[in-house]
């Protein structure tokens, strides 16, 4: 009996890549639209109305979306899976606490973030004086410039792939790798001002930005040291020295703030 491998001359492979590309094509319509008919997703997914209508049959059954009357929305499967995703295996439970605190200490909105697909994207969100105009929760995403991504991109790997830099951006990245912190103010969102520091592990660096967001008569000086204390918090819960090349030591990023 002859079988066959991935890639084989079959075709087996690439329809299977079709296949699951097609449904995560509808996945992100349906998480664009938060709800919708077989029509809707079709034509935003760009698939055949009968192709769009058996997969998102086959996403039911698994409880990945559901129905609602006439409608698809997300379903409980999917949400269960996607909330288990963090970019390092110990962020969870390390942030959770210190970025509450942070929260309650400073009332700021106070957030986690990645840099995914040229997009600043939240992980954890904890609501604050700012909600009404910068909500966070998980899976949002943003351009790569607020404040978070700049100190990500500015500390990250070379040659991440984002559109054209400004030209002004080597300037600030060398600002924001030897101050160790990255500011937005109201540049992203008028009427909120944005820092955010690092969280680091020995062997991956730089795994995310921590951010606070507050109005502009905030003093940013003091929400500085806040956001930079529950970084080092948070690092440290991640059991490893923090290091990162270009920025500050361990021995500086371990000093409590003045």
């Amino acid at each position: 009996m002859v079988t066959c491998e991935a890639g084989e001359p079959d075709g087996t492979a690439s329809r299977g890549r079709g296949v699951l590309e097609g449904a995560f094509a509808l996945l992100e319509a349906v998480e664009e639209t938060g709800e919708a008919g077989l029509t809707a997703l079709a034509a935003r997914s760009g698939l055949p109305k009968t192709t769009a209508h058996r997969l998102l049959e086959q996403l039911t059954e698994l409880g990945v979306v559901e129905h609602h009357g006439r409608c698809y929305r997300m379903g409980p499967r999917l949400f269960r899976l996607g909330t288990g995703w963090q970019p390092h295996p110990s962020l969870r439970v390390a942030s959770n606490g210190p970025m509450q605190r942070l929260a309650n200490v400073t009332g700021a909105t106070v957030g986690l973030c990645v840099l995914r697909e040229g997009r600043t994207m939240a992980v954890l969100g904890v609501a604050g004086v700012v909600d009404h105009l910068a909500p966070i929760r998980a899976g949002a995403t943003w351009p790569w410039h607020t404040a978070a991504g700049k100190l990500i991109v500015a500390t990250g790997t070379p040659g991440m792939s984002l559109a054209p830099l400004p030209q002004s951006w080597r300037r600030e990245a060398a600002t924001i790798r030897e101050s160790g912190v990255a500011l937005d103010r109201e540049e992203m969102i008028p009427g909120v001002c944005c820092v955010a520091a690092p969280v680091v592990t020995a062997g991956d660096g730089v795994v995310g930005a921590l951010c606070a967001m507050a109005d502009p008569s905030y003093d940013m000086r003091r929400l500085i040291r806040a956001v930079e204390q529950t970084a080092r918090a948070v690092s440290a819960g991640l059991h490893g020295p923090l290091v990162i090349r270009g920025m500050r030591t361990h021995a500086a990023l371990q000093q409590p703030p003045q």
